[in-house]
């Protein structure tokens, strides 16, 4: 299990009209990328390699997701 107690979490700047519908990321973490509820900041977090969560984030962005 990761201990992601150093973790700083973030939103996307553009969740802001999402009504709380959003994930946060922590990304400053060594060797991985933790993402979670926000609107549950106490449950469950998935942990991601650097670089699959690299990959995630530039497939969302061309679209070649869905």
């Amino acid at each position: 299990m990761t201990d992601l107690a150093g973790a700083t979490w973030r939103k996307s700047t553009r969740s802001g009209g999402s009504g709380g519908n959003c994930v946060e990321v922590a990304d400053n973490l060594p060797g991985v990328v933790a993402v979670r509820d926000s609107k549950a900041p106490s449950g469950a977090a998935l942990v991601f390699p650097p670089r699959a969560w690299a990959s995630f984030v530039a497939d969302v962005k061309e679209q070649r997701l869905g």
